[in-house]
């Protein structure tokens, strides 16, 4: 959510009654509503579809310096990478198919940064310099992994991984609508608590939210049981997969259907292996895409909901042009590059007094956009990590708790098994 003003959040119901306001200001504790803290940690990524009020003033635009956090979570992204090659157990395991290491610097980086994170007070110069590195490094990451990513291989598992994605998305919203009115919990904040955990986290509660008049309140207990069960499936889902006979390509789409935002969803694939994390990106990005046809159709309703001739203060402004995010076109974009092969190679040829110090003579832009991409992630991970306050994910109320639990176990359940039938 990083990027969202406080202004694009609020809903039409923007005139709060002090009582909730004051109920939602304990519930945070000393999480502003404007940031809503490490509660929009793992994304970042989108721009606000619908606004309802006036864009913020030259004042309210104030940002604190970004050095601090973008050096801390450099640095963690550099002891992950030492971490991961370190020459033992975990970290390198043995086996009969050779050497391996099983646990990711993507991983190991998130898992860093959040002890650091939870161990005390974090600057407030550490936090912003994170989200900036959320919201700009993701997408160019994203957009670089692409490279790798073969369409001609998708012809066999292209249909199935679509009818897979479409299947999780109505499952899990109507499992969070259905699993909410059981609990007893209202029917916007499990409406959101669905489309975050069936289509892209944050950013699909942040664009639905507006919509259906959600309020403060509704967003902080959606958003945080969203991301605490994101975060969850991020970790457990890799430990799953090494359990199991899955093959690369049905753990990738596994992932991509199942972890709820678009970095935990490419964090939980890398995790696994660098194919699945490929394939994961597109699952993901394809879950991204089948946002914009839901929000075009709240977006109309709303507007003719709401637009007022009359009142020139808070005029409804749907930014279509936003429904599918930048980078979902440049992954393409890449991707049909490499499939084509147009990606090219760069040609060298050192000198003789350099020629010994290991400079290749051919270097593939493609794997080098690959490995950028994953560098790149690294760090991005590293700051989502410093970025996430698990004390207030904890705050999340029980019944929204159980409500994303039940969602999110059943939305992977039910992606596990379609992806097993249809590999």
């Amino acid at each position: 959510m990083t990027g969202t003003s406080s202004s694009s959040i609020a809903t039409a119901n923007s005139t709060r009654d002090p009582d909730t306001q004051a109920a939602v200001s304990r519930y945070l504790g000393s999480v502003s509503l404007e940031a809503l803290g490490s509660l929009g940690s793992m994304e970042g990524i989108y721009e606000t579809i619908v606004e309802t009020s006036p864009r913020p003033t030259a004042t309210d635009k104030k940002v604190d310096s970004v050095l601090p956090g973008m050096v801390l979570s450099a640095v963690v992204a550099a002891a992950a990478i030492g971490v991961h090659y370190l020459p033992y157990a975990p970290f390198l395991v043995e086996s009969s198919s050779g050497p391996s290491r099983p646990i990711s610097a993507a991983m190991i980086a998130i898992l860093l940064g959040l002890l650091l994170r939870n161990l005390g007070p974090m600057m407030t110069s550490v936090t912003a310099g994170c989200k900036k590195i959320i919201k700009k490094v993701i997408p160019i990451a994203i957009v670089l992994t692409g490279a790798k990513l073969n369409l001609i291989t998708l012809a066999d598992v292209g249909v199935g991984a679509l009818l897979t994605i479409t299947v999780c998305i109505v499952v899990a919203i109507l499992s969070a609508v259905y699993l909410g009115k059981l609990l007893g919990i209202g029917k916007r904040v499990a409406l959101l608590i669905g489309v975050g955990t069936g289509i892209c986290g944050n950013s699909a509660i942040v664009a639905v939210a507006p919509l259906i008049d959600a309020d403060d309140e509704d967003l902080v207990l959606s958003i945080g049981t969203v991301n605490l069960f994101g975060l969850i499936a991020m970790l457990v889902l890799p430990i799953i997969g090494a359990m199991i006979d899955i093959s690369n390509s049905a753990f990738g789409i596994w992932a991509g259907t199942s972890v709820h935002a678009v970095p935990q969803a490419v964090a939980a694939g890398y995790a696994f292996s660098v194919d699945a994390g490929t394939m994961a990106t597109l699952a993901k990005l394809v879950r991204v895409a089948l946002l914009a046809p839901l929000v075009c159709v709240l977006a109309i309703l709303y507007a003719r909901r709401h637009n007022n001739p009359t009142d020139t203060n808070t005029p409804v402004v749907i930014h279509y042009a936003r429904l599918v995010p930048w980078f979902v076109w440049g992954f393409a974009l890449m991707a049909i590059l490499g499939t084509l092969g147009l990606i090219p190679t760069l040609s060298f040829s050192p000198a003789d007094a350099v020629s010994n110090w290991g400079i290749p003579e051919l270097v593939s832009l493609k794997d080098a956009s690959a490995l950028c991409g994953k560098v790149l992630l690294i760090w991005a991970m590293a700051a989502i990590g410093l970025e996430v306050n698990v004390r207030v994910l904890a705050g999340v109320s029980g019944k929204a708790v159980l409500c994303g639990l039940g969602a999110s176990v059943i939305l992977g359940a039910v992606s596990l098994v379609l992806v097993q039938m249809l590999s």
